[in-house]
């Protein structure tokens, strides 16, 4: 904490002396001081402001659909059909939170402006998703949004969820951090025939993606549970956080060579 709030210090004082000689407000920025939180600028540009990711997102929930659409069509007379879906970078971006708190020289990892992004922030929409929970609620599908945000701040969380227009939220269909999520998915199951997760990571699909599992771990994981992918488990990408992020790269065990 100490360290952050001298970068953050140091990157003010350089900025009011840039300005004070003229340089303006682009050339004070070029000499901010680089800080350990610049390291996230990379996935955070690719999940922000890429239009692959929009593709993705997209492709995803266009997948969803087509799934849902076959979950219907085996459905039984009296199927209580359900979807379960996570919020934070699968039904609404937060990304903005993010990049704040990046150019401040803050640790956004650090989850301890979250709460009041809770309260007051002003997340968008992911693409395809209004359209596609819009779709299942017309299908008669119950949609649960089921999100570690905190259960204290529900009534905002409810709030941003309805002015973004998302169908069916209430008390019931929101469930947040309290319970572990498998607890709050067998929830729902006791009364309805879940045919669809929805999520940006792994710990929105199955309790076996724990943060104590290691990365390397977790891939064997999905290798054995790949039935799931792109069937009842719709994965969207999130590049801005997530147990991987402090794993170590794999390099290529050359000397450079340029021509």
């Amino acid at each position: 904490m100490i360290e952050t709030t001298s970068t953050t210090a140091i990157a003010a004082l350089t900025l009011g002396l840039g300005l004070a000689l003229g340089f303006g407000p682009a050339a004070a920025d070029e000499a901010k001081p680089p800080c350990a939180e610049d390291s996230y600028a990379m996935g955070l540009r690719y999940q922000q402001q890429s239009a692959e990711v929009a593709a993705l997102q997209r492709q995803a929930y266009a997948l969803a659909r087509i799934r849902l659409d076959e979950a219907l069509a085996k459905a039984a007379p009296g199927d209580k059909l359900a979807i379960v879906t996570d919020l934070d970078e699968t039904v609404i971006d937060n990304s903005a939170l993010l990049v704040r708190d990046m150019q401040a020289c803050h640790d956004y990892t650090t989850w301890d402006t979250w709460k009041h992004w809770e309260r007051e922030g002003n997340p968008t929409l992911i693409p395809g998703a209004l359209d596609f929970f819009t779709y299942a609620d017309q299908k008669g599908v119950a949609v649960y949004y089921l999100s570690d945000r905190y259960d204290e701040n529900k009534a905002q969380t409810k709030a941003t969820l309805e002015t973004l227009g998302l169908p069916k939220v209430t008390d019931e269909t929101v469930l947040l951090l309290g319970p572990p999520k498998q607890e709050r998915r067998e929830l729902v199951e006791k009364d309805h025939k879940v045919v669809m997760l929805l999520g940006d990571t792994l710990h929105d699909f199955s309790e076996d993606f724990t943060s104590k599992v290691p990365v390397d771990k977790q891939r064997d994981l999905v290798a054995e549970q790949a039935e799931h992918v792109g069937r009842d488990w719709i994965v969207l990408p999130n590049a801005g956080y997530g147990t991987w992020s402090k794993t170590e790269l794999k390099a290529w065990d050359a000397p450079i060579k340029t021509e």
